[in-house]
């Protein structure tokens, strides 16, 4: 068992949790916890910024913690403790912040499958974290 599991979610892709929550939970056991991470992506550079209200950010922030604790009442609920976090940037180095912030020991996290020019191009968040993170990553797919 693991005793800080965290586990990075988009709320507007469940899959990018349904797979990987159960897996979360059986890794932490009853008596570990979960870091639920829900990650506000960049919405571009100052310019874009400019043209949004002063406080988007922080109410788009307060709306998806509320987002993150509804999944949890809903989805975890009787299993190992759990806590909420919201964050904005690069996903990857997010993840790999916070993981070390919370002392976790081990992050769990979905993974679309694979596309060959995508990957190329870009490459996935898994795979950046997979490849970057100093502790055990479990994708699920």
């Amino acid at each position: 068992m693991f005793d800080k599991v965290l586990l990075p979610v988009d709320l507007t892709h469940p899959e990018s949790w349904q797979l990987a929550l159960p897996a979360a939970r059986q890794c932490a056991g009853p008596e570990g916890e979960i870091h639920l991470l829900g990650i506000m992506h960049e919405v571009g550079g100052p310019l874009v910024a400019s043209f949004l209200p002063e406080d988007f950010a922080r109410k788009a922030m307060a709306a998806m913690k509320e987002e993150l604790n509804s999944l949890a009442a809903a989805e975890m609920s009787g299993g190992p403790k759990v806590k909420l976090h919201v964050s904005h940037g690069h996903v990857p180095e997010t993840i790999l912040n916070m993981a070390r912030e919370v002392g976790a020991n081990l992050i769990v996290m979905a993974s679309h499958p694979p596309s060959e020019l995508k990957s190329m191009l870009v490459g996935s968040n898994a795979s950046k974290i997979v490849r970057h993170s100093p502790i055990p990553v479990l994708v699920v797919r």
